[in-house]
């Protein structure tokens, strides 16, 4: 769990839905060992470890990506604030509207993309 945000490991269940939506197949026990994938659909091969294998890592890489932005969602300012700085920003006042910003580069900078 991340910020309140639960992160968890990509495994064959997300791989078969990302691949073959509309096949119909369940797994058993452990999601993450292909002998517990039980293959129902008649209409399509069941794919092979491999294939579901590469598929899990390209997930697994698109999630871990995109981690930053779990992190950082939590610690933004709230938008009321963005608001009220920008109400003020066209009254001329630009001072809440530089602390805002301030909050939110403190947030990217303790959560940068990539890492």
């Amino acid at each position: 769990m991340i910020n309140n945000v639960f992160v968890r490991k990509i495994d064959l269940s997300d791989a078969l839905l990302s691949l073959y939506p509309s096949a119909v197949w369940k797994v058993i026990n452990d999601p993450s060992d292909y002998k517990n994938v039980i293959w129902e659909d008649e209409n399509i091969t069941k794919p092979s470890e491999s294939v579901l294998k590469s598929e899990m890592m390209r997930l697994q890489v698109i999630q871990d990506s995109e981690l930053y932005r779990f992190r950082r969602e939590p610690e933004y300012p709230p938008l009321a604030e963005f608001a009220d700085a920008y109400y003020w920003a066209q009254k001329g006042d630009n001072t809440k509207m530089n602390d805002y910003v301030a909050k939110c580069d403190a947030v990217k900078e303790k959560y940068p993309k990539g890492e």
